[in-house]
């Protein structure tokens, strides 16, 4: 019994468990219908109300603005650059020991700025016992050439005419001896012709007359040399002298006037540490700052270190200013000289200025690395009766108006659908949908303007690419591309670029005309058949049908027509087809007869594909 009462409950339990996990079951399939009928109720509904909810606009007139929007900075004109002038030493930067507050109405004589003089002064000792010295050097080159001058007249007045004395002296005695030996020769010559005396003393007295004259001659010469000879070298020596000390002296003059130009120089510089306002003016300080994030690369403060012919101080002329804008080199184009010009600043909040363009920089602004390779270019702009509340350095947002129009027809951009450079628009009114070609002008970012197409009033719908399946476009042949000559097109025969996809030879065109045929109407050449064989009809395969670089290729005298005698350079088999195309019956093909034709067949059947095989 016990075992029975055991197994009954556990029947009971087995059975209760199953109808639990069957009522599980149930129930999540009961949720997952559920969930796929809110899933399939939402794409529904959301497809409905796209179909329904078609946004459109109207065709509206009136003013129009197209306007070019930037940032700038607030400026004068009219500025007096205050530089450092102190020349740059060994340090080659100098110390700002005072500046004057920004801001300070400052008048003429005023002092804004005070640098650093200690090491001038050290120079200016230095420098005055250079000049010391240099001046010493030259009282005694001058002395030297004085001495100089004195030697050559002491020679001249003194030695010289002492020496020639001396020696007209020995000339004078030298003479007195020759006549006394010949006066005493000719005694004894008169004795020995009696026999008085020898001829042995005859001969000594003889020999004293040969020696007195030798002597005599001897003194001639000598005050001759010294005449001739030695007293020009003694005055070439002189007169050496005398230059070498000239010389000597103007440059030790000239070295002592430079350096007391370099002293003089050195006070100036002294002078110039102290820097005046040289008019009257608001001092502005000329901080500048990189491009990395704005970091200040100067600021003029107490203790910073300025080098020569830097800027410190600005004194703008507050009744002349203007706006620096940097404009995008997208836009830059946009912009003249004289364009009319609205300015608001960040400071002066709800009041409009109005000011024009004065000029447009030629060359792009510095840029940095975060810049990338997008140009900047800077835009001044004059602004009329500035108030007094308008500063240096203020932000200023300008509207440059590039055109307007008090009543222009217009209609949203994204209204527009663009395609090979010409506009439609998609009209809907009811449940009638229209495709209509407009001719548009000018545009800004919402708007832009119709010349003709659409009438004020006409509704368009805003987002014409969603519908592109009720969009009926016309034919559009691509842009004619560059003429060639005869030269570039080739011999006859040799156009091989406009035949089938696939091989072949002469008069054939292999696989599929024009690279799938597309574009191009069924059968139309170059299809299945073409002059030459290989290659797409736009030059490669899956390059496209272009017949307007076909009639470019068979007009080969570049005149618009293809001519009876260019027709008869085409293949017979395809010389037919393509006189088809002369409408006018004129017997040539206009480039718009052969586009007309294209259209019409084209249009006749646009999804057809023309299968060349080759045969």
């Amino acid at each position: 019994m016990p075992n029975s009462n055991a197994l009954f409950h556990r029947r009971r339990l087995l059975v209760r468990r199953s109808g639990s996990l069957a009522l599980f079951v149930v129930l999540i399939l009961i949720l997952i219908a559920g969930g796929g009928g809110l899933v399939w109720y939402y794409f529904q509904q959301d497809r409905s109300e796209t179909v329904e909810r078609v946004l459109t606009t109207s065709v509206t007139r009136g003013p129009f603005e197209q306007i070019v929007l930037e940032q700038g900075v607030v400026e004068s004109s009219s500025n007096v650059d205050i530089k450092c002038e102190v020349k740059s030493g060994a340090s080659s930067t100098t110390e700002i020991i005072w500046v004057i507050d920004e801001g300070t109405q400052v008048k003429k004589g005023d002092k804004l700025v005070e640098l650093k003089t200690s090491a001038l002064e050290r120079d200016l000792v230095q420098q005055q016992i250079v000049c010391n010295t240099s001046y010493a050097l030259v009282v005694q080159a001058e002395n030297t050439l004085r001495a100089a001058e004195i030697a050559r007249l002491e020679y001249l007045e003194g030695s010289f005419r002492q020496e020639e004395q001396t020696i007209l002296s020995e000339i004078f005695v030298a003479e007195e001896n020759l006549r006394r030996a010949q006066l005493a020769f000719q005694s004894t010559e008169r004795l020995a012709a009696r026999g008085i005396v020898s001829a042995l003393q005859l001969e000594g007295d003889q020999f004293a007359v040969e020696k007195a004259r030798n002597e005599l001659e001897a003194g001639q010469t000598k005050l001759e040399v010294m005449r001739k000879y030695t007293k020009a070298k003694m005055l070439k020596q002189f007169d050496s002298d005398i230059a070498t000390a000239q010389a000597r002296w103007d440059s030790e003059k000239e070295s002592h006037k430079l350096e007391m130009e370099k002293l003089e120089e050195i006070k100036q510089q002294i002078a110039k540490c102290t820097i005046i306002a040289p008019e009257a003016g608001q001092v502005v300080y000329a901080n500048t700052f990189s491009g990395f994030g704005g970091n200040s690369e100067f600021v003029v403060e107490q203790g910073a270190l300025v080098r020569e012919n830097q800027v410190l101080i600005r004194l703008p002329d507050p009744t002349k200013m203007q706006v620096k804008a940097t404009v995008n080199e997208s836009r830059i184009s946009l912009i003249r000289a004289e364009m009319p010009v609205s300015i608001e600043f960040d400071a002066i909040r709800g009041r409009k200025l109005q000011g024009r363009v004065t000029r447009v920089n030629q060359y792009a602004e510095p840029t940095s690395w975060r810049s990338g390779n997008i140009k900047e270019y800077a835009a001044y702009v004059e602004i009329f009766d500035p108030p007094v509340e308008v500063r240096s350095g203020m932000n200023a947002e300008v509207r440059i108006f590039v055109e307007r129009q008090d009543s222009a027809l217009q209609v949203p951009v994204q209204a527009l659908y663009e395609t090979k450079g010409r506009f439609f628009c998609l009209l809907k009114d009811g449940e009638r949908w229209e495709t209509r070609e407009v001719q548009v002008g000018s545009s800004n970012d919402s708007f832009m303007t119709i010349k003709s197409g659409l009438s004020e009033g006409e509704n368009v719908v805003l987002n014409p690419r969603a519908y592109a399946e009720r969009l009926e476009l016309p034919y559009i042949p691509d842009p004619v591309a560059p003429e060639r000559s005869p030269e570039q097109a080739g011999p006859q025969g040799e156009l091989a670029d406009v035949g089938g996809s696939g091989p072949g030879g002469p008069g054939r065109g292999g696989g599929r005309g024009a690279a799938g045929g597309d574009s191009a109407p069924d059968g139309e050449w170059p299809g299945g058949r073409g002059p030459a064989g290989g290659g797409s009809a736009a030059g490669g395969p899956g390059g496209g049908f272009d017949p307007n670089r076909l009639f470019t290729m068979l007009d080969t005298d570049g005149d618009g027509t293809i001519s009876a005698e260019e027709l008869a350079k085409i293949p017979e088999e395809q010389r037919a087809r393509m006189a088809a195309n002369d409408l006018d019956g004129d017997g040539a093909v206009s480039r718009e007869e052969f586009a007309k034709a294209i259209a019409a067949r084209g249009s006749g059947n646009p999804g057809s594909r023309s299968e060349g095989n080759g045969s």
